[in-house]
């Protein structure tokens, strides 16, 4: 029986910790009353042009994801939406935009260095199978200057037998 309860109590957590994830959340049913009590307080809000409330939950810094809910005005959820994924990133257009604009598609950064030529931004990702950083740098007038994805070469150390080229097999 003792084995029983452990389990049950197993399968309970883990239950819990699925009703926790953006993955919960249904559109159209869900509301952000609902949102809250499950995902605790957003790391930021704000608004849309058309008056729809955003709710975001940067999961860093050293968390890979960061989800945006988007709510109607009837604070019913419309839609929870990964930022952090290689397609958004591939839509961020040197000398055109603006750090507002990339703030708006990625979410806010995990990390901000400033720099004397401009300031730079880098989000944790997962780049399957190894983590990463997307990074963006602007110029002195916060216009997107170039982007890159930098490989976090030390998660591989745990796949592989950890020989970096030197090694006698």
């Amino acid at each position: 029986m003792r084995v029983s309860n452990a389990l049950l109590s197993l399968l309970l957590v883990g239950l819990l910790a699925a009703c926790a994830g953006p993955r919960g959340i249904v559109p159209a049913q869900t509301m952000l009353t609902d949102v809250r009590a499950s995902l605790g307080n957003p790391t930021d809000i704000r608004f849309d042009q058309n008056g729809e409330e955003l709710w975001e939950y940067a999961r860093g810094p050293m968390g890979t994801e960061t989800y945006l809910i988007r709510a109607a005005k009837d604070g019913r959820v419309k839609a929870a939406t990964q930022l952090l994924t290689e397609e958004r990133f591939a839509n961020i257009v040197p000398g055109q935009m603006s750090k507002a604009d990339v703030r708006h598609l990625l979410g806010r950064p995990s990390d901000q260095v400033f720099l004397y030529n401009g300031t730079s931004w880098s989000w944790r990702v997962d780049l399957k199978p190894q983590t990463g950083h997307f990074v963006v740098r602007f110029d002195p007038n916060d216009v997107v200057l170039d982007k890159i994805i930098l490989i976090d070469i030390t998660d591989g150390d745990a796949r592989d037998d950890g020989d970096r080229g030197g090694g006698g097999k």
